[in-house]
């Protein structure tokens, strides 16, 4: 998590109205920063984060695509969910559960990746979200917010869910594969199988690329290293 993120979900804080409200975070372990505190500092009756694996920031155990079954339908008053969706396998299921934990009225902030960020798994990494898509994916949402990340390719969104509601489909919307680097409905096993092999492959020899250099450079004699260091120093000033 970055400033930007934090400045996102900071700054909406006061169109939230989180002082007695319920909140549920999904994705909240704490990797490298969590909006928490900003939230607990507005006086929440509850603040519950979820995520796959039990850790910092994780008060309950459960996978996005199960939230209804966890927690019953409409009984949040704000959701918020930060650098996860990228994550998420199945992203329709995740969000369409996050939809209906949502109490009509209530508000979503998301934050995630678009094209043109790396491929990062916390485990694994599936998709990329653009600014257009979050149009499609929400439109059953009264969009608030909607931007691009100013630092980095990402895109945030404010939503409130409206009353009364009604959901929309969303099982024809292509989404941007980091794993095939096309826009896709769905991968299928084995196309992902292949995908991970290959992104471990590329790190593999890039890792391997840089241990024979520091080998090859420790066997050289002391002197000749110091030879070379002078040279490379002169050459660069």
């Amino acid at each position: 998590m970055h400033q930007e993120v934090l400045d996102f979900v900071g700054g909406n804080l006061h169109l939230l109205e989180v002082t007695g409200k319920t909140v549920l975070e999904v994705g909240s372990y704490d990797f490298n920063g969590t909006v928490r505190p900003l939230f607990a500092a507005e006086n929440p009756t509850q603040y519950t984060g979820v995520d796959i694996l039990d850790g910092p920031g994780v008060d309950v155990v459960c996978d996005a695509g199960q939230l209804v079954e966890e927690f019953g339908e409409e009984c949040f008053d704000i959701i918020v969910t930060t650098e996860m969706l990228e994550h998420a396998h199945d992203w329709r299921t995740a969000v369409q559960q996050m939809k209906r934990v949502l109490k009509p009225g209530g508000h979503l902030v998301l934050t995630t990746r678009s094209i043109g960020t790396g491929y990062h798994g916390y485990p694994y990494d599936f998709w990329r979200y653009e600014p257009a898509d979050m149009e499609a994916i929400f439109n059953d949402f009264e969009i608030l917010d909607l931007q691009s990340d100013p630092s980095r390719p990402g895109v945030f969104l404010y939503a409130r869910k409206p009353t009364p509601f009604k959901e929309r489909p969303i099982d024809d919307i292509a989404l941007y594969s980091i794993l095939l680097s096309r826009r896709v409905k769905n991968v299928n096993p084995a196309q992902e199988w292949l995908a991970l092999k290959r992104i471990g492959f590329v790190r593999w020899y890039r890792q391997a690329l840089v241990r024979a250099r520091m080998t090859l450079w420790g066997l050289l004699p002391v002197a000749l290293r110091r030879t070379l260091k002078r040279t490379i120093f002169d050459r660069s000033s």
